[in-house]
C-alpha cells in the first residue's frame, strides 16, 4: 500500500469516528423521562453520559404545570444553571426555603451546590417551561423534608462585576 493510500484511509477512519462521536441532536421528542425526579416538576434528558457519553454535564428540560410547585430538594455537588423559556418561574431557597425570587422567559437561574431549593411556577394559567443544565453528567436529586417559612424575603439580585448596573 502507498503512502498516500495509507493516508486515505487513516482519514476515512477518522472521519466515521467523527460521524458517530462528533456533533449530536437530540430531537426534543425523543428526551427521556427516566431520571431522577421531584415531586410536582417533569424532568427530561436530553444530554448525559448514557445518551450522549456527556462527561462533565447534564441537560433537558423542565415543566411544571400552571399553579404547581416543587417539593423541596438539592442537587448535591452539582451546579445547575436553569433557563426560562415559557412562564414565570418563583424560587425559593435556603435552610427554611426563607428566600425567594422571580425570573420570566429569557432569564437564567444559578443554583449552587447543595442549596436546598423549590421551584414554584408563578402563574395560575400558564404551563412554566425550562432548560436545565447541571455541571456533571449525574442526575442527582436530594428531595428534602422542610417546613418552609410562612413568608420568604425578597431578594434582588446585583452583579457584582458591574454593581452600579453599567456595562
Amino acid at each position: 500500500m502507498s503512502q498516500e493510500a495509507g493516508h486515505q484511509h487513516e482519514h476515512e477512519d477518522e472521519r466515521e469516528k467523527w460521524k458517530h462521536t462528533g456533533v449530536r441532536v437530540i430531537p426534543g421528542s425523543q428526551l427521556d423521562s427516566n431520571t431522577a425526579q421531584t415531586p410536582g416538576m417533569d424532568r427530561r434528558a436530553a444530554i448525559n453520559f448514557a445518551r450522549t457519553g456527556a462527561q462533565k454535564l447534564w441537560a433537558g428540560t423542565v415543566t411544571i404545570h400552571a399553579n404547581a410547585k416543587t417539593g423541596a430538594h438539592h442537587h448535591g455537588h452539582l451546579e445547575s444553571v436553569i433557563y426560562i423559556v415559557k412562564g414565570k418561574a418563583r424560587m425559593r431557597w435556603g435552610e427554611k426555603l426563607e428566600f425567594t425570587a422571580e425570573a420570566g422567559p429569557g432569564d437564567f437561574i444559578y443554583v449552587p451546590p447543595y442549596v436546598p431549593h423549590q421551584e414554584i411556577n408563578a402563574s395560575p394559567t400558564e404551563v412554566l417551561e425550562c432548560v436545565l443544565c447541571r455541571s456533571d453528567g449525574e442526575a442527582v436529586a436530594i428531595n428534602l423534608d422542610i417546613e418552609p417559612v410562612e413568608k420568604p424575603e425578597t431578594v434582588l439580585w446585583v452583579d457584582p462585576t458591574h454593581p452600579q448596573g453599567g456595562v
